[in-house]
């Protein structure tokens, strides 16, 4: 998925976060990068997008939480890739429903690990 100026704007926008490595090419340059910086939490909306689109189609019930990390910067311009791998699942009292355990890699277009984490995600069993 190509990561655009316009989703940058957007983001920015909705959540109110202006910071100026988000909002110009010279704000980006004035703190050591050489393009326009996304969101941090852009990225990691997209990966859940992304989550959500998997062939495998997890029966999502609600997120649980994210244990994420931002590895390195994703640049206007990038397009992201993520791995995603069920590294843990359990049942719980309600038999209809368990938890899994949701661990992603995200690259850049470089094959560079930009974010990493995991995910618990209550699920249809």
């Amino acid at each position: 998925m190509a990561v655009t100026e316009q989703m940058i704007d957007a983001f920015a926008e909705l959540t109110g976060d202006r910071f100026e490595i988000h909002m110009s090419v010279a704000g980006a340059k004035h703190h050591g990068f050489q393009a326009r910086v996304a969101h941090g939490l852009l990225v990691l909306s997209l990966v859940d997008g992304l989550k959500n689109q998997v062939q495998a189609g997890f029966r999502a019930i609600a997120s649980l939480g994210w244990d994420w990390t931002f590895v390195a910067p994703v640049l206007a311009g990038d397009e992201i890739h993520t791995r995603i791998v069920v590294a843990n699942k359990r049942e719980t009292r309600h038999l209809a429903r368990g938890i899994l355990a949701l661990r992603f890699v995200v690259t850049n277009q470089r094959g560079e690990t930009v974010q990493s984490g995991e995910n618990k995600l209550m699920v249809y069993r």
